[in-house]
């Protein structure tokens, strides 16, 4: 059987990212790379700290799981399901910032981050968040969503500073290592056409 046709079309085509290398950019006084063999060392590091496990449910063992973790975000924006970059401020890592689920053809992405504890309370997470908004809204996304713990307050923090609406409370949704969490579903509309007053 054929596939039955589309009645809309795709918000932002097939291949328009897997067509390209994965680009790096600037905002906010940040640079935002794609993750490369190299950076495990920071990985490691970074998934060594408590909080970002509790918020994350990740920890990485040793520097093999690491190169496949960089791997696993390189296939993914070649696969057109997520993508990743590295968050740098004057030459040092300082986290991690990305799309945790793409679908271009709805021009949505969830967005999730993580600041390295020697980097927090610089506004990291804000600043980054805010560059990838502008660098999705030039690149033809509509919509993006970033979803937290109702405990994890620093992201709910970040959510508001960057526009991000309160759209509702997700019960009992994920699971972390102390059991379910309440999740706050946030999201923010990039094309300026169907954004509400």
């Amino acid at each position: 059987m054929g596939h039955m046709p589309a009645l809309v079309r795709d918000v932002i085509p097939a291949g328009s990212w897997s067509s390209v290398p994965q680009p790096g950019f600037r905002g906010e006084g940040l640079l935002l790379r794609p993750w490369r063999h190299g950076d495990e060392p920071f990985l490691l590091e970074a998934y060594s700290d408590p909080d970002i496990q509790r918020w994350h449910a990740l920890a990485l063992a040793d520097e093999a799981e690491a190169t496949a973790w960089i791997e696993r975000k390189s296939a993914a924006w070649a696969g057109e399901t997520a993508a990743d970059w590295l968050v740098e401020g004057e030459g040092k890592a300082l986290g991690r910032i990305g799309f945790r689920v793409a679908d271009l053809s709805l021009g949505e992405a969830e967005v999730a981050y993580w600041v390295a504890p020697a980097a927090r309370n610089q506004q990291v997470a804000t600043r980054a968040t805010r560059a990838l908004t502008t660098w999705s809204r030039a690149h033809g996304l509509h919509r993006l969503t970033l979803l937290h713990s109702t405990r994890n307050e620093p992201s709910c923090r970040v959510a508001q500073r960057c526009g991000f609406a309160l759209e509702g409370t997700a019960v009992q949704s994920l699971l972390h290592s102390d059991g379910w969490h309440d999740m706050h579903h946030h999201a923010l509309l990039l094309d300026s056409t169907h954004r509400s007053e």
